[in-house]
């Protein structure tokens, strides 16, 4: 045997980069991980507590920003 084969088992120096702790299981189940766009949007959203105001405002602004450019386009298809 080779000596890089009998060390397959153990996690590599990029192992504590890549985990997925932060993300719900579902969002690991889909491939997110921090690295990515969308996953670290639910890692930070994830992150924020809800007995903090300040986290509470930044979450209610991020889903306008998210919201608003859709209900936007909705009305303006509608009207």
């Amino acid at each position: 045997m080779w000596e890089y084969d009998e060390c397959a088992n153990e996690p590599g120096p990029t192992a504590q980069f890549t985990e997925h702790a932060e993300l719900p299981i579902d969002a690991q189940l889909m491939g997110l991980d921090r690295n990515t766009e969308e996953g670290a949007m639910v890692a930070m959203a994830g992150s924020f507590s809800p007995a903090k105001l300040s986290h509470r405002i930044i979450a209610y602004l991020l889903l306008l920003s998210f919201a608003v450019p859709h209900v936007g386009i909705l009305l303006e298809k509608i009207f």
